[in-house]
């Protein structure tokens, strides 16, 4: 395990540094130690583990994935973090390091590389609320076997879009995403007072292990994609970008109605429909 009681406490760590939360990069800090000690527990973080996390800011989060014994790598586009940062990879006996770029654009795989490891991976995130859903759906259809687990917090509505089942409001392209590439379950929720700056609305951690996919799941983005961008519309029109001419047949040919609509389809239809992309 890797002792940290020689760090000061985060707030001091924030004042110092010169950290206040920026709207802009949808920071918002978790500063209780027992609950960032909670999610790397759900997470299943041991001391045999290579954990990525995307957003540490100033090391909330960090400091209990590291307190596991696990190596993590951080990925952080906040310049304003690296003293901070630095002053954590010192404490942490070797076992953490900072990349500051921009995660949506990084490339995972090259990171470990370039420190010796390889995957698979944990993935353990506060995910800054503006591309939390960017960055997972990047994760759910990136090449297999690049994590194995992940713990990641998003606001709660997304959360429950996240989980939720066919023919509810909030099933949609995420729902179908995650039931293929993995088994997810919400872990547990978190009030906005317990963040820093408090954001509008509650999160919520959710838990991705992942599964063998039975399809191409960048295909599947793409049929999932158009047929909840344009929800309202039966599958014969939403679907047509994709099949032209052929969509009704394509359909019934599934035993699909093309009537329907898209958060009628189980994900496992969704999966039959991506394998005609």
């Amino acid at each position: 395990m890797t002792d940290l009681s020689g760090l000061p406490p985060l707030r001091e760590t924030i004042a110092e540094h010169g950290l206040g939360a920026r709207k802009g990069l949808g920071q918002h800090f978790l500063l209780d130690l027992n609950l960032t000690r909670k999610i790397a527990r759900a997470a299943d973080i041991g001391p045999d583990d290579v954990v990525i996390e995307v957003g540490p800011g100033p090391g909330g989060l960090t400091r209990a994935l590291l307190e596991t014994g696990a190596r993590v790598v951080a990925i952080e586009r906040d310049e304003r973090c690296r003293g901070a940062l630095e002053e954590l990879a010192e404490a942490a006996d070797g076992r953490f390091d900072v990349e500051f770029a921009d995660a949506l654009q990084a490339d995972e795989r090259a990171l470990l590389a370039a420190r010796g490891l390889a995957p698979p991976v944990k993935i353990a995130s506060n995910l800054p609320y503006n591309v939390g859903t960017e960055l997972l759906v990047r994760w759910l259809t990136a090449p297999p076997g690049l994590w194995s687990r992940m713990a990641l917090m998003f606001q709660k509505e997304v959360a429950e879009r996240i989980v939720a089942s066919p023919g509810t409001k909030a099933y949609g392209r995420l729902s179908v995403l995650a039931d293929s590439a993995s088994r997810a379950k919400k872990a547990f929720d978190l009030p906005a007072r317990a963040f820093t700056p408090p954001p509008k609305v509650d999160s919520s951690v959710v838990l991705f292990e992942a599964i063998a996919p039975e399809v191409d799941l960048k295909a599947l983005e793409k049929a999932t994609r158009a047929g909840f961008g344009a929800r309202r519309k039966m599958l014969r029109a939403s679907l047509k970008p994709l099949f032209g001419a052929a969509t009704e047949e394509t359909l019934e040919r599934l035993g699909l109605d093309p009537t329907a609509r898209a958060e009628e389809i189980a994900p496992a239809d969704w999966r039959r429909i991506a394998e005609e992309v």
